[in-house]
């Protein structure tokens, strides 16, 4: 199936590999979506499978970077389109009303599980809090904040140990302010009886939140994040570039969205960088970039070590062919923000979120920047969930088939020419409205934090 009139390869709709679509030298360019993915390391003929074997990045090092604006989508659009959501004292927007469990430290991960269980609150086990220093304590304590913070959470426990670096009292001043009724506070060390005082604790937040009604909620307030993982060679031609006109209509109506995995932006982050809404956020859109990439060379790691072994199997060869397949999901919209750790999405519109590509914690920072839920693409399927609905969308239908425990949505109709934006448009606002995405139905929600300092 042939991508772009560019293109000199084309890919199979079973397996998602590559074909040449005519003889290729040793040198030239490999091309997929108009753009090169690579350099063939051999003469190719035409018909032949292009992969590892035969293809190689052309990436290597830093790159000097030129601010070309380019025309975008950036339509706005008059519609009365609502969801059913939850208006907090603050002005926030929840589209869930559950009670969360936040830790300060891993030492009550297990005090927190038995919480969870008799009270059926919602608890996110992690290892930190505990003999972290500097940034990186800076780092868990954004995102825990976040979580305290967000508005799919009718009420929130800060469940602590005492001892910890990030001890309560030292999270509280990183809070800065809380709303008491919404949030307690709970000291274990402190407590002949902690699992007792917890309940107490939670039994208050359930009868706070149990004053918040659904009420309908202009479709602009909705905030979405976009990530995809156990990628194929269909991403970037079935659920991605559907996620992207999702993206741009939600955009269109007002809404917000937030594209993370930094290093599955190298080889495409020129596209990004051109569509900056202004040389501000093209400067920072630059550092963000550059600065992951320091990242890899502070540990003498190979820049661009990346696809994974799933997506080699599942046809993706170079980082570049992977990074052009993901950006696709920020569709086609002006970049209007660069979020950092303990930044909020607080702009309308597609915002870059800085943050690794591996699942659990892009999941997360996504969470922790305030999305409502997430839409995740994936060819090779995965259970993976975080705290806010995670929507798993197939790139193909035999995923969809055989993992219907995982798969909310199947995109592989798109390759026979359907557009079924309509369709994942209505099945995000009835996420919204209530419905439960399959990782909240097995109980999949999980978090991780991003860890780079010195643990004591």
């Amino acid at each position: 199936m042939l991508i772009n009139k560019h293109d000199n390869v084309e890919v199979n709709t079973t397996d998602g590999h590559k074909y040449a679509l005519k003889d290729i030298k040793i040198g030239e360019n490999i091309i997929k979506y108009g753009q090169p993915i690579g350099h063939a390391l051999c003469d190719i003929k035409k018909g032949d499978h292009v992969h590892t074997h035969n293809i190689k990045t052309n990436l290597s090092g830093k790159i000097d970077y030129t601010y070309n604006k380019a025309e975008c989508n950036d339509e706005k659009v008059d519609t009365d389109l609502h969801f059913m959501g939850y208006v907090r004292k603050d002005g926030q927007i929840g589209i869930r009303n559950d009670i969360w469990i936040v830790n300060t430290v891993g030492c009550v991960n297990k005090i927190s599980e038995k919480l969870a269980n008799i009270t059926g609150a919602k608890c996110f086990p992690h290892p930190f809090g505990c003999s972290q220093l500097g940034d990186d304590q800076r780092v868990t304590q954004s995102i825990l904040r976040g979580m305290v913070n967000h508005p799919n959470a009718g009420g929130v426990l800060v469940l602590g140990l005492g001892c910890e670096n990030n001890n309560i009292e030292v999270f509280k001043s990183f809070l800065c302010e809380w709303d008491n009724d919404r949030v307690k506070f709970l000291n274990t060390q402190d407590f002949e009886d902690e699992i007792s005082e917890g309940v107490k604790l939670i039994g208050e937040l359930k009868e706070y939140a149990s004053t918040f009604k659904r009420k309908p909620v202009h479709i602009s307030a909705l905030k979405v994040g976009l990530k995809c993982g156990g990628s194929d060679g269909l991403s970037g031609i079935t659920a991605n570039p559907l996620v992207g006109r999702f993206c741009d209509r939600l955009i269109s109506y007002g809404g917000s969205c937030a594209l993370t995995e930094v290093p599955e932006m190298f080889g495409a982050e020129h596209l990004l960088m051109d569509r900056c809404k202004d040389r501000e956020i093209f400067e920072k859109t630059v550092r963000m970039i550059n600065d992951f990439k320091d990242y890899y060379t502070r540990y003498n790691q190979v820049i661009y070590e990346n696809p994974s072994p799933g997506n080699k199997k599942g046809g993706i060869t170079t980082l570049e062919e992977k990074s052009l397949g993901c950006i696709q999901k920020g569709g086609l919209s002006s970049v209007v923000d660069v979020i950092g750790y303990g930044d909020r999405l607080s702009k309308n519109g597609l915002s870059l979120l800085d943050g690794p590509g591996n699942d659990i914690v892009a999941v997360t920072n996504l969470m922790a920047v305030g999305v409502h839920m997430i839409l995740f693409t994936t060819g090779r399927g995965t259970p993976l969930g975080t705290a806010v609905p995670t929507v798993k969308i197939a790139t193909n239908h035999a995923l969809a088939e055989r993992k219907k425990g995982w798969i909310d949505f199947d995109a592989s109709p798109t390759l026979d020419g359907n557009d079924l934006t309509d369709e994942l448009t209505e099945y995000v606002i009835k996420i919204a409205n209530g419905e439960m995405t399959k990782n909240e139905k097995n109980g999949y929600e999980e978090i991780s934090i991003f860890k780079d300092g010195v643990t004591l």
